[in-house]
């Protein structure tokens, strides 16, 4: 007599969660030397520490060009409006793609044997569409074709960069940022045109979250959204998958957001100083700050240290290696304050 069988279910394809560190940077850091950037990095941040982005090399070294590189099947080049998508790669392009290899040799040389999470960021979809114009003119987020295109493309070179990043930290558990700091101005029909002149229209919710959404769902790793922008749109990020949502803790006012991502267990990477020379508070009383945000929010305080992750608030390209440094050391200090007593 057979015996019945258990029902077969499917196996979640989605990575599994982020095993997040207390600390950690967003990105960009002053400099042009990436073995001494991320001994740096790994040195202040070595919770979760991440690949800088040293964009003072030059073009190719932006967010844009950087991830333009990653693009598979697609080709851009460097105009003195910009980037913009050609059918053929030439010298630019190449350049961005060095840049990104040797960022990749420095990585085995530095970082080899780093053990636990590790963090990449690549510009998300509708910044790249923001920042790329079509061959014929205007920015790619005005055409669905172009922004599907680059979509799809996007994600497949995330894909691959992911699997090179692995290759060479073995132990490591990637994480990848997608930086979308053009965001709110897309839903705001804030962009300017490539003249200058006037405003693209804006792009509805539904079609910005689910173009979003795709990306993140192709993309084999646990995925962080950024924005450090005014209005980031909190509930759209995480509606479209984010495991994690990285922000300037002083520009975001909905706490009901907040507290939507934090019941659905999505994880919080506030950035709690400035990207760029300033004077920082003792790490006490940033601590204190994020304490007080988290009453207010209405969860347990012995939470805290579990739900966040702390950050400059955006990139720290700007600011002088000194305070770079003063800043990833400032937040892996601020958080040891929040561990339970």
């Amino acid at each position: 007599m057979a015996t019945p069988t258990e029902p077969e279910t499917s196996p979640d394809p989605r990575p599994a969660p982020a095993a997040w560190g207390p600390a950690s940077g967003v990105g960009s850091v002053p400099g042009t030397d990436p073995a001494e950037a991320l001994r740096v990095v790994l040195g202040e941040l070595p919770g979760l520490p991440h690949l800088p982005e040293l964009p003072a090399r030059g073009a190719g070294a932006d967010l844009i060009g950087r991830s333009a590189a990653l693009l598979v099947d697609l080709a851009v080049d460097l105009t003195p409006a910009g980037w913009r998508l050609v059918p053929r790669a030439g010298r630019d392009l190449r350049r961005a793609q060095e840049f990104l290899a040797r960022d990749l040799d420095a990585l085995h040389d530095v970082a080899e044997r780093h053990r636990g999470p590790f963090k990449v960021q690549v510009a998300g979809p509708w910044t790249l569409a923001a920042g790329l114009e079509r061959e014929r003119g205007e920015r790619a987020v005005v055409d669905p074709g172009a922004r599907r295109d680059l979509g799809q493309s996007l994600a497949e070179g995330i894909a691959a960069h992911v699997a090179a990043v692995a290759a060479r930290v073995p132990e490591a558990q990637v994480v990848v940022q997608l930086d979308e700091p053009s965001l709110p101005a897309v839903l705001q029909g804030a962009l300017p045109t490539v003249s200058g002149f006037g405003r693209l229209p804006a792009v509805a919710a539904p079609d910005v979250e689910a173009e979003l959404a795709a990306v993140v769902a192709a993309v084999p790793a646990p995925v962080v959204v950024h924005c450090c922008a005014d209005r980031a749109p909190l509930d759209l990020l995480r509606a479209a998958g984010a495991a994690g949502l990285s922000f300037d803790l002083g520009l975001v006012q909905d706490l009901d957001a907040v507290g939507s991502a934090v019941d659905a267990g999505v994880h919080l990477l506030p950035g709690v100083v400035p990207g760029t020379d300033a004077a920082l508070p003792a790490p006490k009383a940033t601590a204190s700050r994020l304490q007080a945000w988290w009453r207010e929010l209405g969860f347990p305080a012995d939470d805290l240290h579990e739900a966040v992750t702390l950050t400059p608030a955006c990139g720290l390209a700007g600011a002088s290696p000194a305070y770079a440094r003063a800043a990833m050391t400032h937040v892996s200090e601020a958080a040891r304050y929040l561990l339970p007593e």
